[in-house]
């Protein structure tokens, strides 16, 4: 081999080694991207997970508080019921309110 043909091919690969080595850093650039954007995703999807965690706590409050408030149905209905009838009363009655204190003459 002539001096000439080994400074050729040494030349051709330090050139081939240039160009592989800007490939493979924009192919680890293009990873570190990818990462990133993976990273910032997984980032959301905690935060929303934790949001839907601390909903699925309060389902139990949510029960007692639908028990609390069929209770305070229940009670203004017998409230209501009670009313009714006071009324009704008051409306046959002739001598209320006075029958009411037990002032019936």
């Amino acid at each position: 081999m002539t001096p000439g043909a080994v400074s050729t091919i040494w030349i051709l690969s330090l050139v081939l080694g240039l160009v592989v080595l800007v490939v493979v850093t924009l192919l680890l650039e293009l990873i570190r991207r990818g990462a990133r954007e993976v990273e910032k995703t997984v980032g959301d999807i905690w935060i929303a997970g934790q949001g839907v965690a601390n909903n699925t706590i309060h389902i139990a409050l949510l029960h007692r508080t639908n028990v609390t408030a069929a209770r305070i149905l229940d009670s203004a209905k017998g409230i209501l019921g009670a009313v009714r009838m006071i009324r009704e009363h008051a409306q046959r009655c002739s001598h209320c309110p006075s029958c009411a204190g037990g002032d019936r003459p």
